[in-house]
């Protein structure tokens, strides 16, 4: 990875955007991909979109979505501590003894997750308590204080750190799914570069983490022909991963191709035979039941529109340590943008019958 694109996906990491609190996440990618787009556009709610115009019939969207999970103030103690709940699918197995940002109106303010010394617990203390009975300590003397500083509703983020580990490998906080609006602006940037017949949308929607609802927004309002969205799946390469969970998908393999559910067969040959043209390494997955990404969203979006998962490998999901092989970030890219340069000879993306 080159150090522009380095530099955008660190920003992109650095930024918090809890769920319904995405805006400065938001404009990152915007202020990136608009260099290489026709126009970029915002809806109500801040979906992004990035247009790059082409002169075929099809469209197609290449989507990630820009919100992470958190946690939210829920109440203020008479003694100053605050009482949290979740903002998407936060662990509460990870949450206790980490330092923490509560993102307040004015400037953050640092706290942390508290966590009973071992040497005060009694052995049936070890049971983990659920998120809405943790509590964050910012060193407030009171609630008086306390509230002073901070209101209800505002998000809390793990403090970020971005490590680099072995082999190139990437750990952080919220690679799910900063890789995939990542992944969505290099596919149309790389594709304004080699030329595409078809137009072109760069996508980041918000609220993925609480219910696909900015992909429910966007499908309605591109209607796209096809529409990709590029999410991190679990990798099962590590020592804790049940086997019976174990789906064979490992960090460095290259982009996982999901097939079942919403992914629309026509669709995955077509980005199979793009990775085969473009000598793509990529890896299959089973989903018989649902992606649990943005491609749930696309496909029942007004009539239907043929949409695909394509995953990143990612170990550790939905923890603050997510671990990322940037190979198969540079080779995601590679992939949608192969396929954008396809897609108006390969539409439309239908079934056989």
């Amino acid at each position: 990875m080159d150090e522009d694109r380095r530099k955008f996906l660190d920003e992109l990491l650095s930024t918090a955007t809890p769920s319904g609190y995405e805006t400065a996440g938001q404009r990152v990618w915007i202020d990136y991909v608009e260099s290489y787009a026709d126009e970029v556009r915002v809806d109500d709610y801040g979906n992004a979109v990035a247009v790059l115009k082409g002169s075929g019939d099809a469209e197609v969207a290449l989507a990630g979505h820009g919100d992470e999970i958190g946690f939210i103030v829920r109440d203020v103690t008479d003694d100053g501590f605050l009482r949290i709940d979740r903002i998407g699918g936060s662990d509460s197995t990870v949450s206790r003894g980490q330092h923490v940002t509560v993102h307040t109106d004015n400037d953050p303010i640092d706290g942390v997750v508290g966590q009973t010394a071992i040497h005060l617990r009694n052995g049936e203390d070890d049971d983990v308590p659920g998120i809405n009975e943790q509590h964050v300590d910012i060193g407030a003397e009171d609630g008086d204080e306390a509230e002073e500083l901070v209101s209800r509703g505002d998000p809390i983020t793990f403090e970020q750190t971005i490590s680099e580990l072995q082999n190139g490998y990437l750990s952080a906080r919220g690679m799910d799914n900063r890789i995939g609006i990542w992944a969505a602006a290099e596919g149309l940037r790389r594709a304004a570069e080699t030329g595409t017949d078809a137009t072109v949308y760069a996508v980041s929607t918000v609220q993925e983490e609480v219910g696909v609802q900015g992909a429910k927004m966007v499908g309605f309002d591109l209607d796209p022909d096809a529409a990709i969205a590029v999410d991190v799946t679990h990798a099962t390469d590590q020592p804790d991963s049940p086997g019976k969970r174990s789906s064979g998908v490992a960090l460095g393999d290259g982009p996982v191709i999901a097939r079942g559910s919403a992914n629309h067969p026509a669709l995955v040959d077509a980005v199979r035979d793009t990775a085969e043209s473009e000598d793509i390494d990529v890896q299959l997955q089973a989903t018989g039941n649902r992606t649990g990404t943005d491609a749930d969203a696309f496909y029942t979006s007004r009539g239907g529109i043929p949409s695909l998962n394509v995953g990143l490998p990612n170990r550790y999901m939905h923890t603050p340590v997510e671990v990322i092989d940037p190979a198969d970030l540079e080779a995601v890219a590679d992939l949608l943008a192969g396929f954008a340069a396809q897609a108006d000879a390969l539409a439309p993306f239908s079934v056989d019958l």
